[in-house]
């Protein structure tokens, strides 16, 4: 497993990747507003940046945050030369969220939460596999060690797909704003999330949300303590749908520092073999920017490049549109991107995540580090992902 730091040290290394954001205060001002919509429970929030935008410079404005949903980054809006006020992520208006966030048959467990926007998955990302039980709609598993019974959300289109678990508890979950501020430097909002898992996972757990529009990027954290009294298995991962904005899937160019992938059974069920093959010379290999063309994606890439501080950063070009976005963190325990990107869809689903697919599956994975945090208690683990938008 991976040693974790402490906050402190984290903190630091954080820093030193976002320093210029700690500067003197910027002429332009934030604000953070409630949207007129509610889903679950709670009112969308709205980040705000104040500046007329023009000029060939693109710029960050907005994020949209669903509090009651599990701290959803539904949106993302920025400036882009040429293209005005653009959305960066492929997601209805809040108004059309509503609609869809229902608890239906479509939403259940919080489906529709990563369907579009950028939903967060604690305690763990991507799938797991388990004996289904068709009455409760479970998997039974294990999971570290103890049993656990995993709601059964998806399961894949074909004939003898097998129904699991995926995207973690949180999705369709109210979460408690505990603080907004906003200033001349950005604005930020706070929440946390604190109830037993019972059945459904080992331990007790404190989660808590950041999220913050700056001049310079979007910052999003999640920071897990436990608060039980036996170690907590914790991954944690990202899911946004980077919108690409001028339509043309094709030309837009990926890069993921990446060495290995996971081989998977089929793009339906995408479960893992335990096999893994390295990504140089391959179609996968995108250690460097290369366009997209028709190729097909929804592969976890493992045993990540980092720079020099540590960290790790994906990249999405969009060179009709004359921009690009880097999708980076800090964390450490960051062991994963995973990149869904159907050719006839105008976006790219780029995932920072600490595990890899179906992590307690010993069958496949043997005794392979598949990235999931083991917690001591009343300690925690942070994980963070920054997205930076450039001209090119």
């Amino acid at each position: 497993m991976p040693t974790q730091p402490t906050r402190r040290e984290w903190l630091a290394v954080s820093a030193l990747g976002l320093g210029s954001c700690a500067q003197a205060p910027k002429p332009e001002e934030f604000s953070i507003v409630e949207a007129a919509e509610t889903l679950g429970g709670q009112k969308a929030i709205v980040l705000k940046r104040a500046v007329a935008p023009s000029g060939d410079v693109p710029l960050l404005l907005e994020a949209e945050i669903l509090p009651g949903r599990g701290f959803n980054t539904w949106q993302l809006r920025a400036y882009l030369p040429g293209k005005g006020v653009t959305d960066l992520i492929t997601a209805p208006p809040l108004s059309g969220a509503v609609k869809l966030m229902t608890g239906g048959e479509n939403d259940f467990r919080g489906n529709e939460s990563f369907k579009n926007g950028g939903a967060l998955l604690v305690p763990y990302a991507n799938r797991i596999r388990g004996k289904f039980d068709s009455k409760a709609r479970t998997i039974e598993t294990a999971i570290a060690g103890k049993t656990a019974k995993l709601p059964a959300n998806w399961i894949g289109k074909l004939k003898g797909a097998e129904p699991h678990a995926m995207h973690g508890l949180l999705l369709d979950q109210p979460t408690t704003i505990s603080r907004r501020v906003a200033d001349a430097n950005g604005a930020t909002l706070e929440a946390n999330w604190e109830k037993p898992f019972g059945t459904e996972w080992p331990g007790t757990a404190k989660v808590q949300f950041s999220a913050a529009l700056t001049a310079k990027a979007f910052v999003l954290k999640v920071t897990v303590v436990n608060t039980g009294k036996e170690p907590l298995p914790v991954g944690i991962g990202w899911h946004p749908y980077f919108n690409i904005a001028s339509g043309d899937r094709k030309q837009a160019k990926l890069k993921i520092p990446a060495k290995t992938r996971a081989l998977v059974d089929n793009y339906d069920n995408v479960f893992p073999t335990g096999v893994t093959e390295a990504t140089e010379g391959s179609k996968f290999d995108f250690r460097e920017a290369r366009a997209m063309g028709d190729q097909f994606l929804d592969d976890c890439f493992m045993d990540l490049i980092r720079d020099g501080k540590g960290g790790v950063a994906a990249e999405i070009h969009d060179p009709a549109a004359h921009y690009a976005l880097k999708i980076s963190s800090a964390s450490p325990a960051v062991q994963a991107y995973q990149c869904y990107a159907p050719p006839e869809k105008p976006f790219i689903v780029l995932e920072p995540q600490f595990n890899i697919g179906d992590p307690y599956n010993k069958g496949v994975w043997k005794d392979r580090d598949t990235g999931m945090v083991m917690l001591a208690p009343d300690h925690e683990v942070v994980y963070d992902a920054t997205v930076e938008i450039s001209k090119i």
